[in-house]
């Protein structure tokens, strides 16, 4: 049974930074390209940043370049989101989602190509 645990959500004040990861089991985890995609309420999920299996290659949304990274560590089956510069408008819930793909350069931008999802991470920035 695959699994994808996130952690790291809370609550930060604007400026702030967080730093979410997620783990994932039941898979094969060299595989998967990885997601992080985000829910605020009432909102429709958004892709946030993905990386390739290989992890050598990234893409982020426009609102989050040079605030946010992505990366992973295949040995612990892990992925991160460091976020910096927090504003209000990120509040969401925070999903981690896998992808299985066939070449390791692979990242995958839309929402609904993902396989797997985790349960979500709450993170509130304040103003």
């Amino acid at each position: 049974q695959v699994q994808l645990v996130e952690s790291g959500g809370g609550l930060v004040q604007a400026g702030g930074s967080l730093t979410l990861s997620c783990v994932a089991s039941g898979l094969t985890f060299r595989n998967y390209a990885m997601g992080w995609i985000r829910q605020a309420p009432g909102m429709e999920r958004e892709f946030v940043a993905g990386i390739s299996s290989s992890g050598r290659e990234t893409h982020y949304a426009d609102s989050d370049e040079g605030r946010f990274t992505i990366s992973r560590d295949n040995a612990k089956n892990a992925v991160y989101l460091k976020m910096n510069s927090l504003k209000p408008e990120d509040t969401a819930v925070y999903y981690c989602a896998a992808d299985q793909v066939h070449a390791d350069i692979v990242v995958t931008i839309g929402v609904g190509e993902y396989d797997y999802w985790g349960q979500g991470t709450q993170v509130t920035v304040s103003s």
